[in-house]
């Protein structure tokens, strides 16, 4: 099933898992709107994808803690290629530390960004996926989402929270026809907030999670795969 001509807005692709699900997407011919919370990385990205890939590229500054930077990241979309297809939820933040000494500041960063940010995501773009008949949306979760750890406790409550989330949204949209599936990766290697800084040879890549995107993309619109837990094949044997 050929993507060409699809619009997509990827969050939080910069860096990491959001940007090779980008770069994917764009070598897909799928003009693909960029976002992170800093300008000067969304060019950045924006100028290496233009010269790698054979869809159209943008891209625009965005805190999707804020509902209305969220809300102009859907709207730039339409204005620079006419539209929205494809929505991936990628944005994500973590602070691994036990709650007493968790701050308040630091357990708002996490849940806005990692669950309000995607409702927000979800609650501009359906309407505008509706008015062309259909979509896909992508939420990018974590195997944190139903195993809980000591010092993740915030991080398990939003991914726990956007299990729940993205399971009640595929059952609300489904019939406008838009399709959502939620990504659970494992240890991933991208250096988020500590997690597989070093690299350990054995853990997900960004380029494997980007591989799978495209696969939902491309399958055959008759099935809705709603949940996909990624593991490395070979973990470090304990």
């Amino acid at each position: 099933m050929s993507l060409a001509g699809k619009v997509a807005v990827v969050t939080g692709s910069t860096r990491g898992i959001g940007r090779a699900i980008a770069e994917a997407l764009v070598m897909e011919e799928i003009s693909v709107v960029i976002s992170s919370r800093h300008q000067p990385d969304v060019d950045k990205a924006v100028k290496s994808l233009s010269q790698r890939g054979r869809g159209k590229v943008a891209g625009i500054a965005c805190d999707v803690r804020e509902y209305e930077q969220v809300k102009e990241l859907m709207e730039f979309a339409v204005t620079a290629f006419g539209g929205l297809d494809i929505l991936v939820n990628n944005a994500g933040t973590a602070f691994m530390r036990e709650v007493a000494d968790l701050t308040p500041r630091e357990w708002r960063e996490v849940i806005d960004t990692n669950l309000t940010g995607v409702f927000y995501g979800c609650r501009e773009a359906i309407p505008k996926m509706r008015s062309r008949g259909g979509g896909y949306i992508i939420n990018i979760g974590s195997l944190a989402g139903v195993n809980a750890h000591p010092t993740m406790a915030a991080y398990n409550a939003s991914k726990f929270g956007l299990l729940g989330f993205s399971e009640a949204l595929f059952q609300e949209v489904r019939y406008d026809g838009i399709r959502v599936s939620h990504i659970m990766p494992g240890s991933v290697e991208t250096g988020f907030r500590g997690v597989g800084e070093k690299k350990v040879g054995w853990a997900i890549l960004p380029e494997d999670i980007a591989e799978m995107v495209v696969s939902l993309l491309k399958s055959n619109p008759r099935t809705m795969t709603s949940r996909i837990e990624m593991r490395p094949s070979q973990p470090k044997k304990r």
